[in-house]
Parts: structure tokens; C-alpha cells; sequence
């Protein structure tokens, strides 16, 4: 009997720590539009490629336009510069970008991996720098780290 069991519920595993069930073969992501004030007009894009290219280079996973076996739908929320690391004479050495994206994740075959949560990341940079001239780059590098959040949530029972 204990062998039946164990046999029902396979999983498959990645170099990337990703635990997958065998029977999920598709995902879906649809575009994450951006309702925060000020944010990159290209945010919306990028971070919606970062989340599909995340899964298409960590998992053997399909991606299909809508109706994945994983399903990822939401939007962003947050685009925010703050002022950190404020010197003696008052002014900031350091400046952060912070993201925020809100993400509804289904998973079809075991709906108790379902999750809703705000997933919000950050990076200083020097305020003597303009934003408009490092701002991709720094998109780019808090996509990565929000997009493995985001990951590691869904597949890698984090």
C-alpha cells in the first residue's frame, strides 16, 4: 500500500530546486499591468518577459498563452524612490528603487499551492547618479530577485 501511495506522487526535481509534479506540464502567464504612479513605462513588459523567462530557463515546463497547469496573473503595484542613508549635511548618499508586484498564483493539480501575496524587492544606488540614465539596469536586476521570489513560492516550496 505505502508503495501505491509513493508511486502517485511523483515529482520531479531540478538542478534549480524546483519540485514540480510530474503531471503539470504547461504555464501560463498573463501580462502584469502596472497601476503604480511614476512607474517605468516599460515595467509592465519587462517584468512580465522576466517571469516567463524564469520558468522557461529553470524548468522543463511549457509556456503556452493562458490556461497553464501553473497559472501566474497580477499586477504592479509599487514604484517607489526613496532616499536612504541621509549624510551629516542632510542629503542623501543613497537612493532605492523598490517594486512591488501583487501575484495570484494557481496551480491546477494541487490547488493547496494556490497562493495571493505582495512580493516587494529593492536596490540603492548612488544619488549623485540620475535614475533615468541607471533606471533599466536597476529594473532589471530587481526583476531577477522578484521573479525567484516569486519562483520559489510556487515551485520550490519555499
Amino acid at each position: 500500500m505505502a508503495c501505491i501511495i509513493a508511486l502517485g506522487c511523483k515529482v520531479n526535481y531540478s538542478f534549480t530546486g524546483a519540485s514540480i509534479a510530474e503531471d503539470v506540464k504547461t504555464v501560463s502567464v498573463k501580462t502584469f499591468q502596472s497601476y503604480a504612479p511614476l512607474a517605468n513605462a516599460n515595467i509592465s513588459q519587462t517584468f512580465t518577459e522576466a517571469l516567463k523567462d524564469k520558468f522557461l530557463s529553470q524548468t522543463n515546463l511549457d509556456l503556452i498563452a493562458k490556461d497553464g497547469d501553473l497559472r501566474f496573473e497580477g499586477s504592479i503595484t509599487g514604484y517607489n524612490v526613496t532616499s536612504v542613508a541621509i549624510q551629516g549635511n542632510e542629503t542623501a548618499a543613497l537612493n532605492r528603487l523598490t517594486i512591488t508586484v501583487k501575484v495570484k498564483f494557481t496551480n491546477t493539480k494541487d490547488e493547496k499551492l494556490d497562493y495571493e501575496t505582495n512580493f516587494s524587492r529593492y536596490t540603492d544606488y548612488e544619488s549623485s547618479q540620475n535614475l533615468a540614465s541607471i533606471e533599466d539596469g536597476l529594473i532589471t536586476e530587481i526583476n531577477d530577485q522578484l521573479t525567484q521570489d516569486i519562483f520559489n513560492k510556487a515551485v520550490s516550496n519555499w
